[in-house]
């Protein structure tokens, strides 16, 4: 493609949908994507991308605060948009499609958990917006041995 006076160079980035879809095609991704509060956006870009049948396990968005407490437990401070809520999101999802999916039948699948928890303004408080997101990826493969990483931003 030939330059235009006055462009600007910029590095080529890979769309939202790309990176899903790269993603979604990956015969070895598969796993979790736990959304509550206000972000359940996530998720839907691998369903809206199509292939994500052989990727996501399960999709929850618990909107709700009863309904989140019931499945993670209440935290100390009642705060929910927290990084301790965050690492009992992703340690239950994690543990969860460890029971569910037996490795012995795929030993080479490498098993995530997307977990995202925000707040949103509120009507009836001066709350400020919060979000935290964390990623955990567990592998066990006879190839790639064992390991375990957690992201967190």
């Amino acid at each position: 493609m030939s330059e235009i006076l006055g462009d600007t160079g910029f590095d080529n980035k890979p769309s939202i949908e790309a990176k899903a879809l790269r993603i979604n095609l990956n015969k070895y991704i598969y796993g979790t994507f736990a959304e509550i509060g206000a972000g359940q956006e996530v998720a839907r870009h691998f369903f809206r991308v199509g292939g994500a049948s052989g990727t996501i396990a399960k999709t929850i968005s618990a909107y709700d605060k009863n309904f989140s407490d019931t499945i993670y437990g209440e935290e100390d401070d009642q705060r929910y948009v927290t990084e301790t809520r965050l690492h009992k999101m992703l340690k239950r999802e994690i543990m969860l499609l460890e029971t569910r999916i037996p490795r012995t039948n795929h030993p080479d699948k490498m098993f995530f958990a997307f977990c995202h928890n925000s707040s949103i303004k509120s009507l009836l408080e001066n709350n400020a917006i919060e979000s935290t997101t964390g990623f955990n990826k567990i592998t066990f493969s006879k190839i790639l041995g064992f390991s375990f990483m957690m992201l967190e931003t």
